[in-house]
């Protein structure tokens, strides 16, 4: 993920609070309840109170859907292109609650360490901001946490991310040995060979949440968005499947890690 403004990471967005309060104000009126409206979609009825309470982005599809199921006569898509669009609000601020929620993990990173597996270091030589490094650092707790129990991780990365300089190539050496020592039966790292991709789809992750329902973060040349669109989800969890099926296995990646580590960072 890349640099981000300098900004309160506890700070809401107050056109998605006033975009959110719409859409409840609409889904109250026709009488549904989230878990009943999100059936519609489907998705599940957290990841409405998401949208309602502010704390996440829905695309602009997802509105034009959430206009027609409670009957707002285009008032709901008019408000997303007016307050959700262009909302001023870190891109990694509404991802946090659905990590911390979520099951399962499943990752795919083009052209950098994926951010829950960042050293501090690697992190402050992307980011440059203190901030945002400790907020970044900070969600790490998820995968180490007594109760609920850590989500499981698998994180597929492009084979290009062991060669780029971040930092300087101490700070690399000790990124990818952190890699190697985080690999365990709950947190799986494999490489893939950057020659079995195109990589035109990009960096994603897709959290599987206790009611089995999935969300996707998706990163754009703009701005991440968050989503969870069945027919999105699905298109990304082929690509997961793809991306798998052609990747080393977890010793090979391994091996290939401390191969790059010994020959090209020390």
């Amino acid at each position: 993920m890349g640099r981000k403004a300098h900004r309160n990471p506890q700070a809401i967005s107050p056109t998605l609070i006033a975009f959110g309060n719409q859409v409840r104000f609409y889904r109250e009126r026709t009488g549904l309840s989230q878990d009943r409206l999100g059936e519609r979609f489907p998705v599940s009825g957290s990841y409405i109170g998401q949208i309602e309470t502010g704390k996440t982005r829905c695309t602009k599809d997802f509105a034009e859907q959430l206009d027609k199921e409670v009957g707002a006569q285009g008032c709901i898509t008019r408000l997303w292109e007016d307050l959700v669009q262009n909302a001023a609000y870190p891109t990694w601020f509404d991802w946090p609650g659905i990590e911390q929620a979520a099951g399962m993990l499943q990752a795919f990173h083009l052209s950098v360490v994926y951010g829950l597996l960042q050293t501090p270091e690697y992190a402050k030589a992307l980011l440059e901001d203190d901030e945002a490094v400790a907020a970044r650092v900070g969600r790490q707790s998820i995968l180490h946490r007594e109760e609920p129990p850590p989500p499981s991780l698998s994180v597929l990365m492009d084979e290009a991310v062991l060669y780029r300089e971040v930092g300087s190539p101490e700070i690399m050496a000790n990124q990818l040995e952190h890699l190697i020592t985080s690999t365990s039966k709950r947190h799986v790292i494999q490489v893939v060979p950057s020659k079995v991709h195109d990589g035109l789809s990009g960096s994603f992750v897709l959290a599987t949440m206790e009611d089995r329902s999935e969300v996707a973060y998706v990163e754009t040349a703009l701005r991440g968005l968050t989503m969870a669109g069945v027919a999105d989800v699905a298109k990304l969890s082929d690509s997961l499947m793809g991306l798998r099926a052609n990747a080393y296995s977890v010793r090979e990646s391994m091996e290939l890690i401390r191969k790059v580590v010994d020959t090209k960072w020390t």
